[in-house]
């Protein structure tokens, strides 16, 4: 938002098409309070902070994506449940797009059967149960109130403090000082070793892992993908670099690094290159040469 309207676009004109991309984990109610209190910090900074004055341009659209990092090896087919359980969170959290996760993701690439289940999960809760019916049926419960408060106030403090790490305060300055120092990597590392430690400690339960686990373990048919997909994909784009025109190419990636040096629009050149028959690799490689590659701070 700063960068947009920095760059002179209308708030009104950019903000309605802005979405979101959150994850639903197994923390029930907690999750459903991290999206009522997105929706609201969203609302607020676009009216108090950024100068919204229409209703669209407050408006919290967001996809979800039940949590990857919850399924687990060990009897996968608990997945199902921890799935379902993470889509009717985000359905009641109010988001606007459901992805739920295959069975034996944590395995490999889903089978078409694990897929299958993961899509019927959706329509189960679409079709079957109501849940999606209403606008936040969760909405003046003390408990989840008093959660979606909690959340919120929490989720404003880091913000200040990414503010704070900025030169002039802003959102956009203090997250790239934050990448740069390696403040988020060192925020992430630390709640992924706080979750590991509870775990092996027994702390935290994970059924199937480290309580309620099987001494035989049934392994589950996986998807297994032929090396010969790989192949014919390779043989495909060798055949379109042949017979499209080079110089095209050429021409449309140039078109891109002259838009990355005068800090002009880069998304007409790169939609050119695109029609051009440019890989996305070559596209890549064209601002990297410009930009160079990204190495993180490391962070322990």
């Amino acid at each position: 938002v700063e960068a947009a309207l920095k760059a002179g676009l209308k708030l009104e004109a950019f903000a309605p098409r802005l979405s979101f991309f959150f994850n639903a984990h197994n923390q029930f109610f907690e999750e459903i309070a991290k999206f009522r209190a997105a929706r609201r910090i969203w609302a607020r900074w676009m009216r108090d902070v950024y100068g919204a004055r229409t209703e669209r341009a407050q408006w919290l659209r967001f996809h979800t994506q039940t949590a990857g990092v919850s399924l687990t090896a060990q009897q996968p087919e608990l997945n199902i449940v921890r799935t379902a359980i993470e889509a009717l969170a985000a359905v009641l959290g109010g988001t606007n797009s459901l992805h739920t996760n295959a069975l034996d993701e944590v395995l490999a690439l889903p089978s078409e059967k694990a897929a299958e289940i993961a899509m019927r999960t959706q329509q189960v809760l679409m079709e079957e149960t109501g849940v999606a019916n209403v606008a936040d049926p969760l909405g003046g419960s003390w408990y989840l109130e008093a959660l979606t408060d909690r959340l919120e106030a929490e989720a404003e403090e880091t913000f200040a403090k990414i503010r704070s790490m900025s030169p002039d305060g802003s959102v956009t300055g203090g997250i790239l000082r934050g990448i740069e120092d390696g403040w988020f990597m060192a925020e992430i590392a630390e709640a992924s070793f706080s979750y590991q430690q509870k775990l092996e400690k027994g702390d935290k339960k994970v059924v199937g892992v480290n309580c309620y686990t099987d001494t035989v373990e049934n392994p589950m048919e996986i998807l297994r993908v032929s090396h010969e997909v790989e192949l014919e994909q390779v043989r495909v784009l060798a055949q379109r670099r042949k017979r499209r025109d080079r110089a095209a190419v050429e021409a449309a990636l140039a078109a891109v690094v002259a838009a990355v040096r005068s800090g002009g629009n880069m998304i007409p050149p790169m939609i050119a290159a695109a029609a051009a028959e440019a890989t996305l690799g070559e596209i890549c490689g064209a601002l990297r040469e410009e930009w160079g590659g990204y190495s993180e701070t490391p962070a322990f």
